[in-house]
């Protein structure tokens, strides 16, 4: 188990080995989801890492597809 400290606006460092193991750079997107006993640390996907792998018929817009993908965020 490692621990982190809260500082004055929220923020925490995660640990250099963790960063380094989930391949975590400066800027990178992370999600954080709620579980029941806590806070689940996730490296993100932005829709730039998944691009190549969504197949898409048709004619969709870009902003249709956010707003999708935004729906099933929630």
């Amino acid at each position: 188990m490692v621990l982190a400290k809260v500082l004055p606006k929220g923020q925490i460092t995660i640990p250099k080995r963790i960063r380094e193991r989930l391949g975590i750079k400066e800027g990178d997107v992370i999600s954080l989801e709620e579980v029941e006993d806590g806070v689940l640390l996730r490296k993100g996907r932005t829709l730039f890492d998944v691009a190549g792998s969504i197949e898409i018929e048709g004619d969709v817009s870009l902003k249709a597809l956010i707003e999708e993908a935004r729906e099933g965020e929630g």
